[in-house]
């Protein structure tokens, strides 16, 4: 039964949140701060697992038409998470970064090859909140992609509970997003490490 119910859930949730997603982004006012020029050229892209409501949007404003891939846990948390991505034309790559991390970075390496970029929530799937696993930085070093980082803040929003304080902006309140890409080349893990965090939380809600 429990089996059965997950199915059905994998089937008619992501659908309804997808929607729920679309109303909220249509009815608000969003503004972009492009910190850094953002064009056509292949990234590896981070937000922080408590901004997947909105920052998947984004990219998808930003990069229209990009081929794209994201890196979801395989819990049925992550199952939801990638029905609804597929919406969004974002293909998962089911598995974490920490846990069987490598068979799923070895489907990264084999997306970007194929041109796709891919996305991840560094301190996803189960946190602690803001903080930074080694999987995007590795990917990006050594692919010697430059890391697109989206950070967003509402002036009115929910805010859940969970681990990642999910914040779900409120229906017409403004949404500034901060937008920028970085290079992590030549950096020794910990370096890059330092460095894409300070970058990750310098727009974000606390």
């Amino acid at each position: 039964m429990k089996n059965l119910l997950q199915q059905a859930g994998q089937t008619v949730i992501p659908p309804i949140v997808y929607l729920f997603m679309r109303i909220i982004w249509y009815t608000t006012s969003k503004r972009f701060h492009f910190i850094t020029p953002i064009d056509e050229a292949q990234h590896v892209c981070v937000c922080w697992h408590g901004e997947l409501f909105m920052s998947p949007q984004a990219y998808r404003k930003i990069h229209s038409k990009h081929p794209a891939s994201a890196i979801i846990s395989s819990h049925f948390d992550g199952s939801l998470i990638a029905g609804t991505l597929n919406l969004l034309k974002i293909r998962p790559l089911r598995g974490s970064s920490r846990k069987g991390a490598h068979k799923v970075l070895l489907q990264a390496f084999k997306s970007i090859k194929k041109g796709e970029e891919v996305l991840i929530t560094p301190d996803g799937p189960k946190g602690p909140r803001h903080s930074m696993s080694d999987g995007a930085i590795g990917i990006a070093l050594k692919s010697r992609l430059p890391v697109f980082i989206m950070n967003f803040k509402a002036k009115n929003y929910w805010q859940l509970k969970s681990w990642d304080k999910f914040v779900i902006p409120k229906p017409f309140t403004r949404v500034d997003f901060y937008i920028q890409s970085i290079s992590l080349e030549g950096m020794e893990l910990d370096e890059a490490r330092e460095y894409l965090l300070s970058k990750m939380l310098e727009h974000t809600i606390q």
